[in-house]
């Protein structure tokens, strides 16, 4: 028997998954599988901080990367969302202030559709106006932004917190504020609809220098 799993383990192909250009088209992960086509769908996931390597705050963000393309021993990804992690938004949830959800689909320059979850975790408990305030804040933000942005543009700005800043400058004038983000979005456009995914030509490595601190 175990030698027979060792033959088919030699028979696996190896191929190398690479990040998308706007998270740095660097190497990811490694995956072996029987035949490259049957990579096509997989989701990768890993933190933040595994992808830059940079601030260690970045392991409260979760990124998944969906592979789109594979070709010879490569497999190349798209964004499919990211979200914080159970243990980090638990611990922004304090008894005696507010947790304000806003969850509403908006669609990108490039077509994509996504589900974006913003949150406001207030210094003190807030009233049902305020919250609503909030909330309205939070979506004319994101109905004016997302559209602008290309599906890569957006999950940039949405993970290193720019958006989530926008959000807070607002939202600050009406309320005492601990922490504004995008905790989680989902990339709604299915794997058949999606326009075919350009392979990187260059490495953009972005920073987090525009990073809201958590």
């Amino acid at each position: 028997m175990s030698v027979r799993v060792k033959g088919k383990w030699k028979e696996k192909v190896k191929l190398t998954v690479y990040a998308p250009p706007y998270f740095g088209g660097a190497p990811i992960t490694t995956m072996p599988v029987n035949k490259p086509e049957n990579a096509m769908g997989r989701v990768v996931e890993m933190t933040l901080y595994d992808l830059l390597r940079q601030d260690p705050s970045h392991y409260v963000i979760k990124l998944y990367f969906q592979i789109e393309k594979v070709t010879d021993d490569s497999a190349f990804t798209r964004y499919r969302g990211h979200e914080y992690t159970v243990e980090y938004l638990n611990s922004l949830i304090r008894r005696g202030t507010s947790m304000v959800d806003w969850i509403h689909d908006y669609r990108t320059k490039d077509g994509f559709e996504i589900r974006v979850y913003a949150s406001a975790f207030t210094q003190y408990r807030v009233n049902t106006s305020r919250k609503h305030a909030i909330r309205m804040v939070a979506h004319r933000t994101l109905e004016s932004r997302v559209p602008e942005l290309t599906l890569g543009q957006y999950a940039q700005e949405a993970v290193l917190g720019k958006i989530a800043s926008e959000i807070y400058n607002e939202t600050k004038k009406l309320v005492v504020l601990r922490h504004t983000g995008i905790r989680k979005t989902k990339l709604l456009t299915k794997l058949e609809d999606r326009p075919p995914l350009e392979l990187p030509m260059t490495s953009e490595i972005i920073t987090s220098s525009e990073q809201q601190r958590p």
